[in-house]
Parts: C-alpha cells; sequence; structure tokens
C-alpha cells in the first residue's frame, strides 16, 4: 500500500554475468560478495561471500550453458517474443496516476506492470481489467511520490513466463477501462436485483435534500388538480410521472451517446453546464413570478387547440412537463442506493443502463403514481379560497429561493458577469409576460434590455471571468498525489468531494462536518481534511470518482496508517460514521490537542 514496496524473486533466479579473463582458458578463482534481502512475512538483510573455482577450460558446460539460455530468453524484449505490446501510456496532469493499455497475440493469464519513472518516483498497486477477452490489458497505477525531473518512462509488462519493456510515448488522454464479464454480463438474477436497488434511490431521493426545490412543483401539482374530476386528477399525474420517466430516459440515453465518444459521465454533471444552469434559473424565476400572480401565461388558440388535441382533448402537456421538470431538478446529488445503481450502469451494457435508469425514474416518481391510483387523496382537499392564494406565494418564495441558490452556482460555474446577463435576461422575460399591466414606455425598454442581453449572454456564458478557488476555511485542496505522502507519514486523509449544485453535501457539511465532535476531531494535528471542489468539470476528480466506481456525489473516504486503500463513507453522513471511520484509519482516537 502506502509503505515500502519491494519486488522479488521466489524459488531460483539466474543473473547472467559475461566475464572476460585476461589469461583465457588458464584456471580462476572467481569470487563474489552478494547482498540480498531474505524475505517471507518480513525481510532479513543478508551477506554472502560466494567462490566458484574454474579449472582449464576444456569446453562449454552443457547444463550451466542451457540453464542460462532459459533464463536469458525470459528477460523482457520490445514484444517480438511476448507478443505484448503496449498501447497507450497516460500520466495525468498532476502526476498522480499513470495509465496503460497493452495487447496480447493471446490471452492474458495473471499479468503485472512495473513502471519506472526515475528515482524518488513510488507506485502503488496497480489495478489491472481485462477485455477482448484477454486480450486487451487496461492498467492504472496511482503514483504516491514524484521525482522532481523524471525521465522518460519505460514499462515493463509480464505475464507468466513472458515478459516486455518499452520505453512508450505519452498518449493525451487517459484509456477507459474495459467492461470486466461480471459487468457486462451480470445475469437477470442481478439485473432485477440492481433495478430494485435503483428503484429504491430513486424513491429515497424524492426525500433528500437536494430534491427541496421539487416539493414546490408537486405540492403546485396537487394545488392545480382541485375540484378537478377523479379522472382526470388521475390521468394528469400519471402523465406526470410519465415525464420524470421521459428524462430519465433522455439522461439514458445521452449517457449512451456522451460514453460512445469517450466524454465523461456522470450523475447530475448537467449542473456543470452554464448554459443549462441559466436555463433552468431563467424557469424558476419565470414559473415564480407567475405565481405570485405578475401574469397568467395563455398561448395562441390555435396552439392551445392543438396541445389540446395532443393531450388527448385534456391538455396534459403541462402535467408532463411538470413531472419532467421536477426530475430535472431531483438530479444534481446522489443518495443512497442510488450511487450503486448508476454506477452498475454506467459500467455496464446499453440494457443495463435503461433498465437502471427506468427503475430509477419509476422510484422517482412514486408520489406521482400514488396519487394517480387514489386520486381521492387530491378530491378531498379543502375548498378554494384564501388559503391557496397565500400557498402560490408561499410556493413561488419557495421557487425563487431556488433560483438564487441555481445564481450563486451559476457564479461559481461561469463567473459573476454570467449572474448579471442572467438576472437581467430573467427580469425582462417577466416584464414583458406582465406587459399588459405596463406602460408602453416600460414596455419598450424592457424588450429593448432584454433583446441587448439575450444577444450577450451565450458569449458571456463561455468567456465569463474564472471563479476564485472556493475551498472552506480549515480546508486544504484536493491533491490526490498528497495523500500517500500525508498517509505514509502517520497522518489520517478526509476526503471530501463536493460542489455548490449538490445540497446534500452542503447538508452533509452543516450537519455534519461543522459541528462537533467532527469539527474538532477534523482540526486534529494528524488529520488532513482535503476538499475537492467539483463545482466545474475537473477531469482529476472525475477520474479519482471513477476509481471507486462512482459517478455522483456527495463522496467521502477517509484514509489512514490502518486504511491506506481508504473507507468510503455512506452519502448521508452522521457523526459516529465519521468519528468511527477516523478511528479506524488512524488505530487510534482523534481529538483536537
Amino acid at each position: 500500500a502506502f509503505g515500502i514496496e519491494n519486488f522479488g524473486y521466489s524459488d531460483e533466479v539466474v543473473f547472467p554475468l559475461r566475464i572476460t579473463l585476461a589469461d583465457p582458458g588458464a584456471p580462476v578463482r572467481l569470487k563474489a560478495g552478494v547482498n540480498v534481502l531474505t524475505c517471507s512475512t518480513v525481510c532479513v538483510p543478508e551477506d554472502f561471500e560466494l567462490q566458484l573455482a574454474l579449472p582449464r577450460a576444456s569446453g562449454i558446460d552443457a547444463d550451466a550453458a542451457t540453464l542460462i539460455s532459459a533464463y536469458a530468453g525470459r528477460v523482457p524484449d520490445e514484444g517480438a517474443a511476448s507478443s505484448i505490446s503496449v498501447e497507450t501510456a497516460y500520466l495525468d496532469g498532476e502526476m498522480s496516476a499513470l495509465t496503460l493499455t497493452a495487447r496480447s497475440d493471446r490471452p492474458f493469464g495473471e499479468p503485472d506492470v512495473f513502471p519506472e519513472l526515475g528515482k524518488g518516483t513510488a507506485f502503488g498497486k496497480p489495478d489491472i481489467r481485462l477485455g477482448e477477452g484477454g486480450r486487451l490489458l487496461w492498467a492504472r497505477l496511482p503514483i504516491l511520490s514524484a521525482a522532481d525531473d523524471p525521465p522518460p518512462l519505460d514499462v515493463t509488462v509480464t505475464d507468466g513466463d513472458r515478459a516486455a519493456t518499452w520505453m512508450p510515448a505519452l498518449s493525451d488522454k487517459a484509456a477507459a477501462p474495459p467492461f470486466t464479464l461480471d459487468r457486462v454480463l451480470p445475469g437477470l438474477a442481478d439485473l432485477a436485483w440492481i433495478a430494485a436497488i435503483a428503484f429504491l434511490g430513486g424513491l429515497i431521493l424524492n426525500v433528500m435534500p437536494c430534491v427541496l426545490p421539487v416539493l414546490s412543483i408537486k405540492l403546485s401539482s396537487a394545488m392545480k388538480a382541485h375540484g378537478q374530476s377523479r379522472q382526470r386528477v388521475r390521468a394528469g399525474f400519471a402523465v406526470s410521472a410519465f415525464g420524470v420517466l421521459a428524462f430519465m430516459w433522455v439522461i439514458a440515453a445521452g449517457t449512451l451517446a456522451a460514453r460512445g465518444i469517450g466524454m465523461t459521465v456522470g450523475w447530475g454533471l448537467q449542473f456543470q453546464n452554464p448554459v443549462f444552469l441559466a436555463l433552468m434559473t431563467v424557469i424558476l424565476v419565470v414559473f415564480s413570478a407567475n405565481l405570485f400572480g405578475l401574469f397568467e401565461i395563455s398561448l395562441p388558440s390555435a396552439a392551445h387547440t392543438r396541445l389540446a388535441k395532443a393531450g388527448g382533448g385534456r391538455g396534459y402537456v403541462g402535467d408532463f412537463a411538470t413531472g419532467a421538470f421536477a426530475a430535472v431538478l431531483a438530479t444534481p446529488c446522489s443518495a443512497p442506493f442510488l450511487g450503486t445503481a448508476v454506477a452498475f450502469a454506467l459500467a455496464g451494457r446499453p440494457i443495463d443502463i435503461v433498465v437502471v435508469f427506468t427503475a430509477l425514474g419509476l422510484g422517482l416518481a412514486l408520489p406521482y403514481l400514488i396519487v394517480a391510483a387514489f386520486p381521492g387523496m387530491v378530491v378531498r382537499m379543502p375548498r378554494a379560497g384564501r388559503w391557496m392564494i397565500w400557498l402560490k406565494i408561499v410556493l413561488g418564495l419557495a421557487l425563487l429561493a431556488t433560483a438564487a441558490w441555481l445564481f450563486w452556482v451559476l457564479g461559481g460555474v461561469a463567473g459573476t458577469r454570467s449572474v448579471w446577463a442572467v438576472a437581467a435576461t430573467s427580469g425582462g422575460i417577466v416584464a414583458i409576460l406582465s406587459l399588459p399591466r405596463m406602460s408602453s414606455v416600460l414596455r419598450g425598454s424592457a424588450a429593448l434590455a432584454l433583446t441587448i442581453v439575450a444577444l450577450t449572454l451565450s458569449g458571456l456564458l463561455s468567456q465569463s471571468d474564472e471563479p476564485t478557488d472556493r475551498v472552506a476555511a480549515n480546508w486544504t485542496a484536493f491533491e490526490r498525489a498528497a495523500i500517500a505522502r500525508h498517509v505514509s507519514q502517520g497522518d489520517v486523509v478526509f476526503v471530501d468531494v463536493t460542489a455548490d449544485w449538490c445540497l446534500t453535501c452542503k447538508a452533509n457539511k452543516t450537519l455534519v462536518l461543522d459541528r462537533e465532535p467532527v469539527a474538532s476531531a477534523l482540526r486534529a494535528p494528524v488529520v488532513i481534511p482535503m476538499q475537492a471542489d467539483w463545482t466545474r468539470p475537473d477531469e482529476t476528480i472525475s477520474r479519482y470518482l471513477e476509481s471507486f466506481d462512482r459517478y455522483g456525489i456527495p463522496f467521502n473516504v477517509v484514509y489512514g496508517p490502518e486504511a491506506p486503500d481508504g473507507i468510503v463513507l455512506p452519502e448521508l453522513l452522521t457523526a459516529q460514521v465519521v468519528m468511527q471511520a477516523l478511528e479506524d484509519a488512524a488505530n487510534t482516537r482523534v481529538a483536537e490537542d
């Protein structure tokens, strides 16, 4: 792990030496001093003085020549004899990991990888995966320490009695790992089990902090359904559930397309896209203004007629959009069971992705499905009155608060200018929609302002000022290569992968990490709290999550002398869970001095 790592030989080994004698053919006595480490459970240094008396040469020792020839044939070449060749080799920008691929004419048996990058560079245990019938090798090795000025990379790949060595040219990007057999060809029982886990994850997502903004949308749906017939209520909520499923299918299709062209895939990554954030913010501002009664959105009669016909004469388009929009806002964070299901899907076949996201959508849509099954729940609501006006105001404030949160996230992703541009656009749209109640001067001013902002918005989103690093106080910025150094010195490292758009992450921080006794434990001299901010796209953090088969956040892991590979914590933290992990990693009680 992060201690001393030794490479050695078992049974017997031959090191051929070529010695030129001053008097060839004359008797000679050879002497050698040999220093070795003899290892079992521990390694013990040994010194040997070896001697060999050779009489006057009378010919070649056939047995010795055969033995030397056999071992000389096992010296790694550049792949000609071993039929092994390195395809790609990638060192990430922070020198924290080496990723390489190799091919073989015949399937690998028990391969291993031995890279060299100069004195001072140490590699951790390789993660090796085989694909394409065992003929493709993919390996990822963490770099525990790196030389200041490393020489060119030298890689040796072994597989039983064959070995090959190269100095490969470095690639521009890391190769994706192949699908392993148990991931690519899961049995029907495995797929059914993971679908059940996905359904449970989607159901739990309904009560996670990340979906609090969605509650106002669901309450608004129930309020609009008040006074309608049971049949209309049932159909409307069923269509909303279908909207949730449709969005999940869109995510599944997008995931397949992105994975097909080598893009990073994950859960909630759309919240790293400034255009998506801008669109969601504008929609929320407009929705909240509508609830405040500033305007009523009405379609032209022709469009209304077409949409009504598309909805079976009852106009279900709005119900569908409500479900889809609720699903959009529910995706920035992970939930218990959700990470397992999504990781399985993203590493599997297309059918796995479709099944998992369908089950996830069914779990998220369950509240709509329950109302569709029991429409009397809505029909029995109190009669219309002033309470509905106040409820609209409360719901409008909830949506406005969500929009304010998205403004804040947008500032972290795309900078301050984008926030001002989106705010101006939102205000302009609300003003134009409220035009019947405004003077002609205000109408013209609002239209002009909106036109100017709309023309410049796309440019500002891509050319905004770079946001400053916002690592929390008393935390250090995430540096994967530094984890091994700290652990080798006896420290405990607590890694928190978070983002501004992850409300569950914020809840964990507010309710657990910033409160006693965890806050004091994280300030202990032997504890290094690291924060990885995934608000913006970051390839290093994405690769780090993938190394744990995770594709969403929150994600927390604790390293220490007793847990060099890390202890992964659940999505929802508790003080007891965090304190226990810190103590297990350190093998002692952790507290602030």
